[in-house]
Protein backbone atom coordinates (compact mmCIF):
# COMPACT_ATOMS: atom_id res chain seq x y z
CA UNK A 1 0.00 0.00 0.00
CA UNK A 2 1.07 3.68 -0.45
CA UNK A 3 2.81 4.92 2.57
CA UNK A 4 -0.30 7.96 1.92
CA UNK A 5 -2.42 5.05 3.21
CA UNK A 6 -0.64 3.51 6.00
CA UNK A 7 -2.45 3.84 9.56
CA UNK A 8 -1.05 6.42 12.14
CA UNK A 9 1.35 4.87 15.11
CA UNK A 10 2.20 1.11 13.19
CA UNK A 11 5.82 0.59 12.00
CA UNK A 12 5.79 -0.07 8.78
CA UNK A 13 8.61 -1.19 6.29
CA UNK A 14 9.32 0.07 2.87
CA UNK A 15 8.68 -2.49 0.26
CA UNK A 16 9.61 -0.16 -3.17
CA UNK A 17 9.97 3.28 -4.17
CA UNK A 18 8.19 4.41 -7.34
CA UNK A 19 8.62 7.40 -9.75
CA UNK A 20 11.71 8.39 -11.71
CA UNK A 21 15.65 8.04 -10.80
CA UNK A 22 15.66 11.69 -9.11
CA UNK A 23 12.42 11.19 -7.28
CA UNK A 24 14.29 8.17 -5.77
CA UNK A 25 17.31 9.73 -4.74
CA UNK A 26 15.61 12.52 -3.25
CA UNK A 27 13.65 9.98 -1.05
CA UNK A 28 16.66 7.85 -0.62
CA UNK A 29 18.65 10.78 0.52
CA UNK A 30 16.11 11.47 3.09
CA UNK A 31 16.27 7.91 4.42
CA UNK A 32 13.46 6.35 2.42
CA UNK A 33 15.35 2.91 1.51
CA UNK A 34 14.22 -0.30 0.67
CA UNK A 35 13.72 -2.65 3.99
CA UNK A 36 13.75 0.54 6.31
CA UNK A 37 11.25 1.04 8.68
CA UNK A 38 8.92 4.29 8.81
CA UNK A 39 6.16 5.41 11.32
CA UNK A 40 3.15 7.53 10.80
CA UNK A 41 3.29 10.27 13.37
CA UNK A 42 0.82 12.46 11.41
CA UNK A 43 -1.52 13.05 9.13
CA UNK A 44 -3.00 16.32 7.75
CA UNK A 45 -4.88 16.72 4.43
CA UNK A 46 -2.87 13.76 2.99
CA UNK A 47 0.46 15.46 4.04
CA UNK A 48 2.27 13.29 6.58
CA UNK A 49 4.88 13.76 9.66
CA UNK A 50 6.91 10.58 9.33
CA UNK A 51 9.73 9.00 11.63
CA UNK A 52 12.54 7.33 9.81
CA UNK A 53 16.03 6.55 10.96
CA UNK A 54 14.82 8.64 14.31
CA UNK A 55 14.15 11.80 12.32
CA UNK A 56 10.71 12.86 11.25
CA UNK A 57 9.88 14.27 8.26
CA UNK A 58 7.64 16.17 6.54
CA UNK A 59 6.27 14.39 3.49
CA UNK A 60 3.72 15.62 0.85
CA UNK A 61 0.58 13.63 -0.26
CA UNK A 62 2.17 12.99 -3.60
CA UNK A 63 5.55 12.35 -2.52
CA UNK A 64 3.75 9.50 0.11
CA UNK A 65 1.89 8.15 -2.60
CA UNK A 66 5.47 7.07 -4.38
CA UNK A 67 6.27 4.99 -1.30
CA UNK A 68 5.20 1.82 -0.81
CA UNK A 69 4.89 -0.48 2.61
CA UNK A 70 3.93 -2.84 4.03
CA UNK A 71 3.12 -3.33 8.05
CA UNK A 72 6.23 -4.78 9.75
CA UNK A 73 6.00 -8.17 11.45
CA UNK A 74 7.37 -8.94 14.45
Amino acid sequence: MPLSMAPTCEKMVIVKIKGKDETKRFLENLGFVQGGDVDVISQIGGNMIVNVKNVRIAVSKYMANRILVNVKEG
